[in-house]
């Protein structure tokens, strides 16, 4: 069997058609022609076109997996889980992923410090539901730790000072009971992810026993 022509395909002009023995055979990627050296006249045989086939198929989930990132930056484990919904085997799927990561486009721990650096900036909450966040998206819980407490570190901020800005986005109702408005905070940090010794100091500041400040 020969390669008779290499046409680019008039939808798509990133791709080319194959035809082997003047029918056409397949569409491929003009990345993975050009990384074959395929030309018109060389010889082919199932084997090599079906390791064309897989080449591409790499091509295409590479392609997909850059376009996630375009969006937002994303773990490892998310970038699969995404591949393979997509319909693209594991093999593949790890094999592009792997690829990625050698060249830097995906770095778990940068990714864990960027979520949780937008979190402690924009939206306080607790460390137990950032790491609940991170392992979520497919972060090791060594990583998510690392990441969080690296985070604090660098921002110069604790569990109590996110937890006293995110109290100021809450608001006591007017007429509203003292205790009962102290168990609405509690629970509104609660759901923020601040353990319970730093949400009943919060509380005791911003909602004293003996009143409002």
């Amino acid at each position: 069997m020969k390669i008779t022509a290499l046409p680019p395909q008039k939808h798509d002009p990133d791709r080319v058609s194959i035809f082997v023995d003047g029918a056409f055979r397949m569409g491929l990627s003009a990345e993975v022609v050009l990384a074959a050296g395929l030309r018109v006249g060389d010889p082919v045989d199932d084997a090599r076109l079906a390791d064309l086939e897989r080449r591409d198929l790499s091509w295409q989930a590479r392609e997909a997996a850059l376009r996630l990132l375009a969006v937002r930056p994303r773990s490892a484990a998310e970038l699969v889980r995404r591949l393979r919904m997509k319909g693209y085997g594991p093999e593949v799927a790890d094999e592009v992923i792997g690829r990625l990561r050698e060249i830097g486009m995906i770095d778990d721990a940068a990714f864990a410090g960027t979520l949780v650096r937008d979190r402690v900036r924009l939206r306080p909450q607790g460390s137990r539901r950032l790491a609940s966040e991170l392992r979520q998206k497919g972060v090791d819980e060594e990583t998510a730790a690392a990441a969080i407490r690296e985070t604090m570190e660098g921002e110069a901020t604790d569990e109590r000072e996110l937890a006293r800005r995110a109290a100021e986005k809450w608001r006591v109702r007017s007429d509203e009971e003292p205790e009962r408005a102290r168990r609405r905070l509690n629970g509104f940090l609660a759901r923020r992810g601040f353990d319970g010794e730093t949400i009943r100091q919060v509380i005791d500041e911003r909602l004293p026993h003996d009143g409002f400040e």
